[in-house]
């Protein structure tokens, strides 16, 4: 035997609001769209991508931090009121 194990490994991201990190389908990916943070749940949106839980609490540390202006590398604040329209209906609120 070669020792390989049949199990697919899982990739890991690291959430830019609670900085924990967990896996890649339980995080939401957000993309820099023209001055506006965007929910690319998909994953197919171009460019240079940051993971948040889907949670407002979540959220709500990565604008207090100024983090998703760092992660992604974008000049200047991003309007993240798209983002959580897309949270808050995730949440059922």
């Amino acid at each position: 035997m070669s020792g390989r194990t049949r199990t697919r490994v899982c990739p890991e991201r690291t959430c830019v609001g609670c900085r924990e990190r967990a896996a890649k389908d339980e995080l939401l990916r957000t993309v820099a769209v023209e001055g506006e943070c965007v929910p690319d749940p998909r994953g197919t949106l171009p460019g240079r991508g940051a993971y948040v839980h889907p949670a407002l609490v979540c959220l709500d540390q990565a604008v207090r931090r100024r983090a998703f202006p760092r992660a992604l590398r974008a000049p200047g604040p991003l309007d993240v009121m798209a983002l959580r329209q897309y949270v808050e209906q995730a949440q059922g609120c």
